[in-house]
């Protein structure tokens, strides 16, 4: 009884502003060491009763300093995990065995705080998957800034450019310290001919976000169409 009083379990915060939990202590260390809980992410220790960065807390945080190790103590380039190729939205649906074959196909970049991922007008050769940070779309007109949207981890941007390689429509700022995931056009297709039983499903999830771009875009047009119409002239 006593032994019951005094195990811990804990709450983890997603991506997806969602709870996922209870869960104990093993359970949640084998999420650090596949990366679907990093040290910035919020974790609830029902034992404290309090939120806290997992980073924070003292029974957890010696696990990313090994997670740490053993990512850069072989390839300049290590493989991501599927756990952590899972935080990607477009990607939730993939199995472990196709995230891993995928991450063949990725380069991780490190990207400073208010650093140019991509410029505008330059020809598109890449898109991008954030793992972790912040970044915003802006466009530029003299010194002043206007703010297109931001995107946070789990989300991707420059996708148009795998398919028209046309020029990019903003700049991609990052607002924090951030950690991307590119696949580069000639990376896309070697996937196509290499792996099209890992494309089709990609593509098939690639395609939703786009669609669902663009009935976002059609709804605000709309909403100002209909507020123009509205007002007197």
């Amino acid at each position: 009884m006593q032994g019951e009083q005094t195990e811990n379990f804990y709450f983890i915060w997603g991506i997806d502003e969602s709870s996922y939990g209870p869960v104990q202590l093993a359970t949640l260390v084998s999420w650090i060491k596949d990366e679907r809980v990093l040290p910035d992410t919020w974790v609830f220790t029902r034992g404290e009763g309090s939120w806290r960065k997992a980073g924070d807390i003292p029974e957890i945080k010696i696990f990313f300093s090994r997670v740490t190790t053993t990512a850069t103590s072989g390839s300049t380039q290590p493989q991501m995990t599927p756990g952590a190729l899972r935080r990607i939205k477009i990607l939730a649906e993939l199995s472990d065995a196709q995230l891993a074959h995928l991450s063949d196909f990725l380069e991780k970049q490190r990207v400073t705080q208010w650093s140019v991922v991509v410029r505008q007008g330059e020809v598109g050769d890449a898109m991008f998957f954030i793992l972790e940070g912040e970044l915003r779309a802006r466009t530029m007109a003299g010194e002043r800034e206007t703010i297109l949207c931001t995107f946070g981890t789990g989300e991707i941007f420059g996708d148009m450019a795998l398919f028209d390689h046309g020029p990019r429509s903003a700049d991609v700022v990052a607002n924090v310290d951030s950690t991307v995931m590119k696949l580069s056009a000639t990376q896309f297709n070697r996937l196509i001919k290499e792996a099209p039983a890992l494309a089709a499903p990609f593509l098939q999830a690639t395609a939703k976000t786009l669609a669902a771009r663009i009935r976002a875009d059609n709804k605000r047009l709309d909403r100002v169409t209909q507020q123009f119409s509205a007002s007197p002239r």
